[in-house]
């Protein structure tokens, strides 16, 4: 999932606009998702899914503590963090945050479908170097 969540990223970075400092500048890929996620499950179901994410995250991260999913489903905190940890930190809590993210996505609606989700928000993805079964 990591290297899935490193892709998207990436994909993000090249394609990105000046960043403003906001919470979707800094972390898009729940934002881009959302859409569909929510279609999907709901409001409700997506917070949820994301604050779980967040919480398996801040178990590999320890500086995502003090960030929160609100009751809209976005991250708050994020800005005030994002000048603390020094690059290589924020880029791999953005990693494991979206593995995390991406992981639970697997587990409950499956391989198959998680692919064809992430591929409608950026059918840019190349995913034929991908291979979801190695590593984490």
């Amino acid at each position: 999932m990591r290297n899935f969540a490193k892709c998207l990223i990436a994909l993000e970075a090249s394609g990105a606009k000046p960043s403003t400092g906001s919470t979707v500048a800094a972390f898009p890929i729940p934002e881009k998702l959302r859409p569909q996620l929510t279609t999907l499950m709901g409001n409700a179901g997506f917070r949820a899914l994301f604050s779980r994410a967040l919480a398996l995250a801040k178990m590999e991260v320890p500086w995502l503590r003090a960030i929160q999913v609100n009751d809209e489903g976005v991250l708050q905190g994020w800005e005030e963090l994002h000048s603390q940890p020094g690059p290589d930190m924020f880029l791999e809590g953005r990693v494991v945050l979206a593995a995390q993210l991406l992981g639970l996505l697997v587990a409950f609606i499956g391989e198959k479908l998680t692919v064809r989700l992430v591929m409608e928000v950026w059918p840019k993805l190349s995913l034929k170097d991908l291979n979801l079964h190695e590593g984490e």
